[in-house]
């Protein structure tokens, strides 16, 4: 009985010690892993790679998150089904090149802006279209629900015959390649990149900074959401530490506007 005794007491002090050393290891308790959302159809921001989510976006959100002390799994549910997900609270929050606006405010909450942007135009390099007024009486495509959708719509009326919306960029430039629309208006780096990426295509991308107004992307939450202060913080210290130039520089060939991001908080 003695020995029964002692054996218990040794295994207890094994057990409890063991677990002391687990915490320390793990600085005392295990990250929470948080569900992410996106729509992985916007090259380079999150795409798909041989079934992998990859992009600029990926990379930023594992950097913020760890700074944050959480882990991630990111999900690819599509670009409508995202604010779902966020708003009946399916998601913990969405990273997709979601533009901060006084609507999408009405119905979640946004972290501190990470990515400057603006709307652009993209057309064969043959087009004479120069200005987005030159667009007036032509067939544009657009992804359905983005400010290029909404940045036509002020031009030219909501209920413009001309304008073709799209799931998603990626059909509407296949829409502008195979002759069924004269542009495609997409935020700037993703025209960009598929220009350049895609050289064969003898496509241009046009500029219009008079119609079209500078955009900020954040992460999307669900409304009074306790993790918006942390990733804003997290946020900040990617900016200050260098990891958030890296990460662009990377993906872009650039430095990134970090003063202008700051400027909006």
């Amino acid at each position: 009985m003695k020995k029964f005794l002692v054996f218990t007491l040794f295994l207890a002090m094994f057990v409890m010690t063991a677990c002391g050393t687990s915490s320390e290891q793990t600085g005392g308790e295990e990250k929470k892993k948080l569900k992410v959302v996106t729509d992985a159809a916007y090259a380079p921001f999150e795409y798909l790679d041989k079934g992998e989510i990859v992009g600029f976006s990926v990379d930023f959100i594992e950097a913020v998150a760890a700074e944050a002390g959480y882990e991630i799994e990111l999900v690819n549910v599509g670009w409508d089904p995202l604010f779902v997900e966020v708003e009946d609270e399916l998601a913990d929050l969405a990273i997709s090149s979601i533009t901060i606006n006084d609507d999408r405010k009405q119905t979640y909450d946004f972290s501190v802006p990470y990515f400057l942007s603006t709307n652009k135009i993209l057309v064969p390099a043959d087009s004479d279209i120069a200005s987005a007024a030159d667009l007036e009486g032509k067939k544009v495509a657009v992804q359905n629900g983005t400010t290029g959708q909404e940045a036509v719509e002020a031009l030219f009326g909501a209920n413009n015959s001309n304008l073709k919306k799209f799931e998603n960029n990626n059909l509407a430039i296949m829409e502008l390649l195979a002759g069924g629309a004269d542009a495609v208006v997409a935020d700037n780096t993703v025209v960009e990149e598929y220009a350049k990426n895609n050289p064969n295509e003898s496509l241009k991308v046009v500029a219009d900074t008079d119609s079209f107004d500078a955009e900020f992307y954040g992460l999307m939450f669900p409304k009074g959401s306790p993790l918006v202060s942390e990733f804003s913080a997290a946020i900040n210290k990617v900016f200050e530490s260098g990891k958030y130039a890296e990460i662009y520089n990377e993906w872009f060939g650039s430095d990134p506007d970090i003063e202008t991001l700051k400027a909006q908080q």
